[in-house]
């Protein structure tokens, strides 16, 4: 059965797209077969994450009714398959949001996860993910003015009616940060991930590729694992990741 994941956030800047694209890629990583749309359609910014800027259909094609959600599907060299979105400004006229509940289901069968990258804030393309999946993981940053937008996400989510599998708190280590202990508390909500600033998430976006596979030992290619695994019910270890991942570094050095 295919299980689908809209992610979310208040505001934008928070790394909601960063945690989509990098959560596909964990849960590839981890053996799954994992479907990233982007159904950001005023900002698409999955197809700018991965390389793919532009491609023949994208889901504006498929919600506009010209093209299936199929074949706006793209397998990435990382293994992951993705739907992205149109840059360009004619991409957004007559969007039909709404459709997104017909199409999503067209995915049935074809991955074990879809991951949706949703708009942040609370207008209508946030609302038509919230009424198109049952799941949504929400991030936010450790500040006063996300965690609002957070917890107004939360409470709309939950009106109606969707399961909150968690918050993911990203960009954290920097002084000022609200403690953890205290944005639970706020948002009501468990936090399921604790992502911080690294420099490598940077450099895997002029990379084009999840800074899962291009830093795999990284602290926040780490703490992505650490989120799919939780997510799947699988074990994470980190120590025998640092292995596996040095063996694979020593491959490379004596190929």
């Amino acid at each position: 059965m295919t299980h689908y994941i809209g992610i979310l956030s208040g505001k934008g800047g928070v790394a909601k797209t960063t945690t989509a694209v990098n959560l596909s890629a964990a849960l590839n990583y981890l053996g799954r077969d994992v479907i990233l749309v982007d159904a950001n359609l005023s900002t698409p910014n999955v197809g700018l994450h991965l390389g793919a800027p532009v491609v023949p259909i994208n889901i504006h094609h498929v919600l506009k009714g010209r093209n299936k959600i199929v074949e706006a599907m793209y397998l990435h060299p990382s293994g992951i398959k993705i739907i992205p979105g149109g840059l360009s400004l004619p991409d957004l006229k007559d969007i039909r949001p709404e459709r997104l509940k017909q199409v999503l289901p067209q995915l049935d069968g074809l991955a074990d996860v879809v991951i949706i990258d949703g708009a942040a804030g609370l207008g209508r393309e946030a609302i038509s993910l919230m009424d198109s999946v049952k799941e949504l993981i929400i991030v936010t940053n450790p500040e006063l003015p996300a965690v609002a937008d957070a917890l107004k996400t939360i409470k709309m989510a939950e009106n109606m009616g969707k399961n909150i599998r968690g918050v993911v708190v990203s960009k954290t280590g920097s002084e000022g940060d609200i403690p953890f202990g205290n944005l639970q508390t706020i948002l009501d909500k468990q936090i399921i991930a604790v992502i911080p600033h690294d420099k490598a998430v940077r450099k895997s976006l002029l990379l084009k590729d999840p800074v899962v596979f291009t830093h795999p030992r990284s602290k926040s290619a780490i703490a992505y694992k650490k989120l799919a695994a939780e997510l799947i019910g699988v074990e994470f270890n980190e120590k025998s990741e640092s292995k596996f991942s040095e063996f694979l570094r020593n491959i490379k050095i004596k190929n």
